[in-house]
Parts: structure tokens; C-alpha cells; sequence
């Protein structure tokens, strides 16, 4: 069953949540807002999206620039900043078994999971 890490207040969420509706398949909303994900989880979701911890960040959120911005961190404290700070997470995530894409490009979604 494909995942969608999805932010409601996001236009480039909201989009891809109605791409992946419309494709009849079956899938799971997690709003990683209210339920972050754990240590576990989103270091899974990381290996899965083939991509290096700060490259999922949000780099342009105030909460980046005024606490971690200048700071040198390794990958683990950029995760742990991500899970207590969930809004910088990009988004949205798409998951399909061992698989991920940050699904911003439509394109891609559609081709990650048709």
C-alpha cells in the first residue's frame, strides 16, 4: 500500500495527495505533523528515498535558520531535528514498499506509482 507523508497546509501536498486518489490505488495519509515519525522511522524513510539526512530538510523554515542553520551536525542530530521539528520535513513522501520519492513533481509521482 503506498504512504503519503502529507502536509494539508501544502499546495505541492495537497496535489499530490489528489494525484494519488485519482490513480484508484490504495493508500495511507500519514500526517507526520501530529504523528511525527521516530528516530526509526523517518531514518528508514531516508534509506528508502536513497538521499542524505539534510537533504530532506527544509532549509528556508525560520526553525532551520535560527537554531541549526550555522551549526555543523552530523546525520544523526539532523534527524533528531527533523523529529522534534516535523515541519522540517519536506514533503510530501511518497513510500511504496522499499521504495520513496519526495513527490513535489507530479511526473514523477506518476510514474513512481503507476
Amino acid at each position: 500500500m503506498i504512504q503519503i507523508y502529507h502536509n494539508s497546509r501544502c499546495g505541492k501536498s495537497r496535489n499530490c495527495l489528489a494525484f494519488i486518489e485519482n490513480s484508484k490505488k490504495e493508500f495511507e495519509i500519514i500526517n507526520y505533523l501530529t504523528n511525527p515519525p521516530s528516530f526509526e522511522e523517518l531514518s528508514a524513510i531516508i534509506q528508502k528515498l536513497n538521499i542524505k539526512p539534510i537533504e530532506l530538510v527544509r532549509q528556508k523554515e525560520k526553525i532551520w535558520i535560527e537554531n541549526f542553520k550555522d551549526q555543523k551536525l552530523n546525520d544523526e542530530q539532523i534527524i533528531q531535528a527533523m523529529i522534534t521539528h516535523p515541519i522540517l520535513i519536506e514533503r510530501p513522501i511518497v513510500i511504496d514498499g522499499n521504495s520513496a520519492i519526495i513527490g513535489r513533481d507530479l511526473e514523477k509521482v506518476a510514474s513512481f506509482i503507476l
